[in-house]
């Protein structure tokens, strides 16, 4: 049948006298009338849209009204004739293909809130001339603010859309005008009107459904909530349906800033600060009570609320950011489109899975949006009368109701498939006996099972067990958290008992559940993600260290599953960049800054050791990166005290200062757990003082920026301390200023530093502050390791400064090594070739580039110092110590090795150097 003999059509040519229309203008208008009777009646009440339609297919929107304050009874026809046209608009632009699906979603919340801030005005404006202005105690004008939630607040409402709002303040005061009203009550009767003045249906019909349910405690709520009542209320009382109600909330009108203020005080509600997958169960509990209503009301036809629907799709996306957010700000965004595609470059949604839920996505908001369309009814089901369905089906394209129905069941099986996945629970496989077991504790339950399961201290650890159960910790803890535990344990007892070491895997995963009960998202994690539980038994079986780390800092569990931890470790720039941009998210607030600092490194140092113990990398490659790490946190620590500084006293002009990094930090060989040595310089005009009110001179100035810098470090944060300092390497060491200028440092070094202290500058290099001072550092050292020097002074003070440390130091007996003390051991090759250094420097300019082990063993090689074989075999010996030295420190023991064939060799090849090159 051709579309212009639909009945439709005929019924809108004759209403609108549009029989002498040229030809493809009535076809356009054909398509809009099979599409939509409610476009078809506004024409008709509007002659003028018509007419500007067909001049340029509505590409340009009209201003919303202005709302006179003379003629309030003209506001609600002024509104809903406005916002009918702009509709009508839409929808010739969607049927004739003229907008996408997402441009047609942007611009009805536009509608809504044009006609929400066009009304909010005139209310306020009323108001003022009644009851004056709200204002709080300091005197500053207060104004309501109307957030949106849902599809408004994500920029994506559909046609026929109720609006949800909610209605809040930002502080308690009283209106000043001659009928003066306190905040709640002035806010909450601005907040009825301007529902009343969009919602009720008048001569004209409504402007915008409005639902103001999901305000705290719902319809019996106050209607307008002060910013401190309701962060009390998200705090002690918000529910899971909450978070995912206000994930997308936005203000839309009234006090726009005062709005974004609040929901930046509200993320860490909506968004943990660590992976929440217990975000999933709330999911589950939300998606029951839907499938119920559509089941008792027979709605399986609802494309929104049924299996495979909209809503399906909103709880996918909204689901994954809930859980991983709080970590990933990339991912804190409103609209769902934004999210999917955020998601899909994060790597948590495939790009080929992520595609087609866009795609499927697109085709339901287009259906349910043509739904909504044919008569401006907030409807979500498929229409059952026959000629609905054709017309429904001819104006998406489609042939006929079959084809259409074809296309509408394959994607909703897609959606629920994918959406089944997500809340499918991965359940561990509970060996029977351990899982009984676990169930008849602490009063009952038979410890031979745990000697049957492989576990040799049985009787201690049942001991432990009983313990745990009747402990306060988890007698107290809430329903939610005994049931995650009861379904985590069986599994964690059956993967203790088949680790390396059962016995201590166990005890350090017990400690681990202590700590995270009473935050039963991370029981939630362990219990829906089998490999994250499987990766934890892993570590806590071959790392004490980690286990410890993972004990103190649970937030750690999320490396476990984060896709990055088995990705390379992000370049030193990378981390810069990273650690720099977390100085901006605390807001000011030195504490909460220091705590993200700590927790972004406790997640990279975690990331290192985890790629260490799989031996995805060599132990130099570890140790390289935790020194790059160590940079990053001291440049932004560095900035952090350096703006603390300029807001107290102002800035030095012209002033350079630098963080030299000495020791194994200068070496870029920084261990697990491994203090810093530090070392500042900074250079300034003579007679130079700060710029601020409270002035400092250069020195003063300096000093203290450094003793900024030792505190923050050493600050103990939720997430632990950065690190440990040590600045007794500087010149005249703790008897000195803790500062010192480029000048002075430069004359300690060329006349009174000992040999021991030119050593430690092989391996000094600046980790952070001016980089035209970092260059006239790197001229002062390379002169002070390139003077002149008599080669048997240097050797004798070098071999005798070892045998005092060794005879001080050295652990090693017959039967085992200090790695790092003992005869042969680290610090005998450090010493070796930092001597070699001072010996031959001043002939060979091209020693002084180098500081790790292996670039000075290279270097020595290049000179001439050591042949080939003498440069592999050191290198082989140092890689064979450090690496066990690296695995005593990830297992928390001390760096002592057995005697073996290939450490003996090792520190044999060192030893044998050190008597050729050095004795």
């Amino acid at each position: 049948m051709a579309v212009s003999l639909d009945a439709p059509c005929r019924r809108a040519i004759d209403r609108l006298n549009a029989h002498d229309m040229p030809a493809p203008l009535r076809e356009k208008l054909c398509k809009v009338a099979i599409a939509s009777d409610f476009a078809i009646d506004t024409l008709v009440r509007q002659p003028a849209l018509l007419t500007r339609l067909l001049a340029d297919d509505g590409v340009t929107a009209s201003a919303p009204p202005i709302l006179d304050m003379a003629s309030p009874h003209e506001w609600q026809g002024q509104l809903r004739r406005w916002r009918q046209a702009e509709s009508t608009r839409l929808i010739w632009r969607d049927v004739l293909g003229l907008d996408t699906v997402d441009v047609t979603l942007a611009a009805s919340s536009r509608i809504a809130e044009a006609c929400l801030t066009s009304a909010l005005s005139a209310i306020e404006a009323r108001f003022a001339a009644e009851h004056g202005l709200v204002r709080n105690a300091q005197g500053q004008t207060l104004r309501l603010v109307v957030f949106g939630l849902g599809k408004l607040g994500g920029g994506e409402l559909n046609f026929s859309s109720d609006i949800d709002l909610v209605y809040a303040y930002e502080e308690e005061g009283e209106s000043d005008g001659r009928r003066p009203l306190d905040a709640e009550r002035y806010f909450t009767r601005q907040g009825q009107q301007l529902a009343r003045l969009l919602d009720e249906v008048t001569a004209d019909g409504f402007c915008h459904r409005v639902d103001l349910r999901l305000r705290p405690y719902g319809g019996a709520g106050r209607v307008a909530w002060s910013f401190p009542a309701l962060e009390l209320y998200f705090q002690r009382e918000g529910r899971d349906w909450e978070r995912y109600a206000w994930q997308k909330a936005r203000p839309v009108a009234g006090d726009i800033a005062a709005g974004e203020r609040f929901l930046a005080v509200l993320r860490p509600f909506v968004y943990r600060r660590y992976l929440d997958f217990g975000a999933l169960e709330g999911v589950r509990e939300m998606k029951a009570l839907i499938q119920a209503e559509v089941e008792r009301k027979d709605r399986a036809d609802d494309i929104k609320r049924g299996a495979g629907g909209i809503r399906e799709i909103e709880f996918l996306v909204q689901a994954l950011q809930l859980i991983r957010a709080g970590r990933d700000l990339h991912l804190q965004v409103r609209g769902l489109m934004p999210a999917l595609r955020a998601l899909m470059d994060a790597g948590q949604i495939g790009k080929a899975t992520g595609a087609l839920l866009m795609q499927h996505y697109r085709f339901l908001r287009q259906l349910e949006n043509r739904l909504q369309m044919m008569r401006d009814a907030q409807t979500h089901d498929l229409p059952e009368d026959a000629d609905n369905r054709l017309r429904l089906a001819r104006g998406l394209g489609y042939a006929d109701w079959q084809a259409l129905r074809e296309k509408i069941d394959q994607v909703r099986q897609a959606v629920s498939a994918e959406f089944a996945g997500l809340l499918a629970r991965r359940r561990q496989q509970r060996p029977g006996a351990l899982a009984e077991y676990w169930q008849q504790l602490p009063d009952a339950g038979n410890v031979d099972v745990l000697i049957e399961s492989g576990y040799e201290q049985a009787a201690a650890l049942d001991a432990q067990l009983r313990d745990f159960l009747r402990s306060a910790t988890v007698r107290q803890s809430a329903e939610i958290g005994r049931i995650r535990l009861n379904r985590v344990m069986p599994a964690l007892l059956a993967a203790c008992a088949q680790s390396a070491i059962p016995d201590a895997a166990l005890q350090r995963a017990l400690l681990l559940v202590q700590n995270i009960l009473r935050r039963s998202s991370y029981l939630a994690l362990l219990d829906e993600q089998p490999q994250a539980l499987t990766r934890l038994v892993d570590a806590l079986s071959r790392s004490a260290l980690l286990g410890e780390r993972l004990a103190n800092y649970p937030l750690l569990l999320d490396e476990l599953l984060d896709s990055r931890s088995i990705e390379p470790i992000p370049s030193a720039a990378a981390l810069q960049a990273d650690f720099t941009a977390l100085l901006a998210q605390g807001e000011g607030d030195t504490d909460s800054v220091l705590n993200r600092l700590n927790e972004a490194r406790q997640a990279i140092s975690f990331r290192i050791a985890l790629a260490a113990l799989d031996g995805r990398q060599s132990s130099t490659d570890s140790t390289g990166q935790l020194a790059r790490l160590a940079d990053a946190v001291l440049g932004a620590v560095l900035t952090l005290a350096w703006q603390a500084m300029r807001h107290q006293h102002g800035e030095v002009p012209g002033a350079r200062f630098a963080i030299l990094g000495y020791g194994s930090l200068g070496g870029e060989e920084l261990g697990f757990g491994s203090d810093l040595d530090l070392v500042f310089i900074h250079d300034a005009p003579a007679d130079a003082e700060s710029d601020g009110a409270r002035p400092l001179d250069a020195a003063r100035w300096f000093a203290r920026l450094a003793q900024k810098i030792v505190g923050f470090l050493q600050t103990p944060t939720a997430a632990g301390r950065l690190f440990d300092v040590d600045v007794r390497l500087r010149p005249d060491g703790s008897k000195a200023m803790l500062v010192s200028t480029l000048a002075s440092f430069a004359d300690y070094q060329q006349q009174r530093a000992w040999t021991w202290e030119r050593q430690a500058l092989i391996r000094a290099r600046c980790v952070a502050g001016d980089a035209s001072l970092a260059e006239d550092f790197e001229v002062v050292r390379r002169a002070v390791l390139s003077q002149p020097r008599v080669a048997d002074d240097v050797r004798r003070d070098v071999c005798q400064m070892r045998a005092r440390a060794r005879a001080e130091l050295d652990r090693s007996d017959a039967m085992q090594l200090d790695l790092k003390q003992g005869e042969g051991g680290l610090v005998d090759l450090e010493f070796l070739l930092q001597g070699l250094v001072l010996c031959h420097a001043r002939e060979n300019p091209a020693l002084t580039n180098a500081r790790s082990t292996a670039s000075l063993i290279e270097a020595l090689h290049a000179a001439g110092i050591f042949t080939a074989d003498e440069a592999d075999s050191l290198s082989a010996a140092h890689r064979t110590l450090l690496e066990t030295s690296l695995a005593c420190m990830l297992d928390r023991r001390k760096r002592i090795a057995p005697r073996s064939e290939v450490i003996d060799k090792a520190s044999a090849d060192i030893g044998r150097l050190w008597q050729a090159k050095m004795a």
